[in-house]
C-alpha cells in the first residue's frame, strides 16, 4: 500500500458516528471541514466538495502515539522520519513523539530542530523527545531549556534508564520547571543483564538467560519516590508487571505527578508465545506472565495506566533472523496498534471506546503539555477515521514502515482506522 496525502481546502464526512469524550460528544452526524479547520458539526445538505461516506464508521479525535523510534538519524536503513509518519498515518495517528536513542542521540538543539525540519510538510506531527544525559551516557544533564525552544516535548534516555538517582532528582527539577516531563525506562541493569526474557517458569523450561519483574519495579519504585520528593513530573514507559502497576497506584494515591503507559503487545502476548523461540516475540521490557497481563488491563481500566503506547521498535532482517539470545530486541506497532486494542480489549468489554479514546488520543497530549484536540466547531480538524465492522489480516507486505519485525503476521482482527485528516491533509487508506 502507498500512502497517498491528499492536500483539501474542503472535505465533508457524511453520516459519521462522532465520538469524543472531552466535549461529551457521541452522534450521528456531519463534519464540514473548511481550510483545517471544523466549520460545522450537524447536517450539511449541500456541498460540492469531497465527500467522505462514514456510514457506521466512527471520528474520533486524531490519535497520538507518544513512544516511537524513527532510526533517523544514524539507521535510516530501519526507518525514517517519513516512512515512520507514512506508518503512523496507515495505522490511524496524526501524532507522534519520537525517543531520542539515534546515532547519535538527540541531545542538543540542532538535533531536536533537525527531526522539526524533517516532518514539517507531513501530515503527522512530530515532537522529539530529547536526550535527557549527553549521549545518553548517564552523566551531565543536556541543556533542556535550548531543547524546548526548539520543539522538544519531554526527556528520556530511552533504551535505558537514567543511570542514578541523583541525575534522575536533577532531571526531574529542571524538566519540571520546564514543564515536560522525565520519560523513564525502567530497568535494573544489574538485574536483567544477560537477560533475553522474563524470568518465570518459560524461561525455566526453555533454559533461557532471564529478566526478573523485580528489574522493573525497583527502578519504578525508585522513581516514584524521587518524583515525590521533587514534586515533578515523571512518566513512566512501557509497563509491564503487576508490580509496577501496584507501585504506580499507590503513588498516585498518593499525589504524586506520575503518568504511565503500556504496549498493546503487553495486553495481548504473554511469555508463553516465546516457547517458539520466535525473535519477533523478544522485547524490553520482555512479554510477561499472565497475571501480569491482567494486572496491566486492569490498570488501564482504573485509571493506573493513563496510557497506550506502541514503542514501534524498527529492525532489519538480519536483527530478528538469527539466535534468539543475540536478536535486536523490540517489534514495529503503528499499523498493528488499534486493531489489536479494538480486537483484544474493546470488542471483548475490557475497554470502552471512549477509555480507548482517552488513552490513545487525550492522554498522551496531556502528558507533553501539547495544545488539546478536540472535535468542537472552530477547532482544527485532527481526525481518526474509524470502520469498527471490518475484518482484516495482518499482512506486513503491505505496510509503510521500512521494517515488518513484528509477531503477529496472519492474525485475524477486527476494526480498523481507514483515514486521517490533519493540517490540512487527508490520508484515506482504504
Amino acid at each position: 500500500m502507498a500512502i497517498k496525502i491528499e492536500q483539501v481546502k474542503s472535505v465533508l464526512l457524511k453520516n459519521a458516528r462522532v465520538v469524543d469524550p472531552q466535549v461529551k460528544l457521541d452522534q450521528i452526524t456531519d463534519i464540514l471541514i473548511e481550510k483545517d479547520i471544523i466549520r460545522k458539526i450537524g447536517p450539511v445538505r449541500e456541498f460540492k466538495g469531497k465527500t467522505v461516506d462514514c456510514k457506521n464508521k466512527i471520528v474520533i479525535p486524531g490519535m497520538m502515539d507518544m513512544h516511537v523510534h524513527l532510526r533517523e538519524p544514524g539507521e535510516e536503513h530501519k526507518e525514517t522520519v517519513i516512512t515512520g509518519c507514512h506508518a503512523a498515518a496507515a495505522g490511524g495517528f496524526t501524532e507522534l513523539a519520537c525517543m531520542p536513542n539515534t546515532k547519535p542521540p538527540i541531545d542538543c538543539r540542532s538535533d531536536v530542530e533537525f527531526i522539526k525540519e524533517r516532518a514539517e510538510n507531513h501530515l503527522v506531527n512530530v515532537h522529539p523527545i530529547a536526550a535527557v544525559t549527553i549521549g545518553q551516557a548517564g552523566e551531565q544533564l543536556t541543556e533542556m531549556g535550548d531543547m524546548i525552544e526548539a520543539g522538544a516535548a519531554g526527556f528520556s534516555d530511552d533504551g535505558k534508564p537514567v543511570l542514578t538517582a541523583a541525575l534522575m532528582r536533577r532531571a526531574l527539577e529542571y524538566a519540571t520547571m520546564l514543564g515536560k516531563p522525565v520519560i523513564d525506562h525502567c530497568e535494573d541493569l544489574s538485574l536483567s543483564e544477560s537477560g533475553v526474557m522474563h524470568e518465570g517458569k518459560i524461561s525455566a523450561v526453555l533454559g533461557m538467560p532471564s529478566i526478573p519483574s523485580i528489574a522493573e519495579e525497583i527502578i519504578v519504585a525508585r522513581d516514584l519516590l524521587i518524583a515525590e520528593y521533587t514534586e515533578g513530573l515523571l512518566h513512566l514507559a512501557h509497563i509491564s508487571t503487576a508490580g509496577a502497576v501496584r507501585l504506580i497506584r499507590e503513588a498516585k494515591s498518593r499525589g504524586v505527578r506520575v503518568t504511565a503507559e503500556t504496549c498493546p503487545h503487553y495486553l495481548v502476548l504473554t511469555d508463553e508465545a516465546v516457547r517458539g523461540f520466535n525473535t519477533l516475540t523478544k522485547m524490553n521490557p520482555p512479554l510477561r506472565s499472565e497475571n501480569d497481563q491482567k494486572m496491566l488491563i486492569r490498570g488501564l481500566k482504573d485509571g493506573t495506566i493513563d496510557t497506550i503506547a506502541t514503542d514501534h521498535a524498527p529492525h532489519a532482517i538480519e536483527d530478528k533472523e538469527c539466535e534468539f539470545q543475540v536478536a535486536a530486541f523490540g517489534i514495529i506497532g503503528l499499523e498493528t496498534a488499534f486493531g489489536l486494542i479494538w480486537t483484544h480489549l474493546v470488542e471483548k468489554k475490557l475497554l470502552t471506546l471512549e477509555e480507548l479514546i482517552l488513552k490513545m488520543s487525550v492522554h498522551p497530549r496531556q502528558i507533553l503539555q501539547l495544545p488539546e484536540n478536540k472535535i468542537e466547531s472552530g477547532a482544527p480538524a485532527n481526525l481518526t477515521l474509524v470502520d469498527p465492522d471490518i475484518m482484516w489480516t495482518v499482512d506486513n507486505t503491505a505496510f509503510e514502515s521500512k521494517s515488518k519485525n513484528m509477531p503477529f503476521q496472519d492474525w485475524k482482527l477486527k476494526g480498523k482506522t481507514f483515514g486521517v485528516i490533519n493540517r490540512g491533509k487527508m490520508i484515506l487508506t482504504v
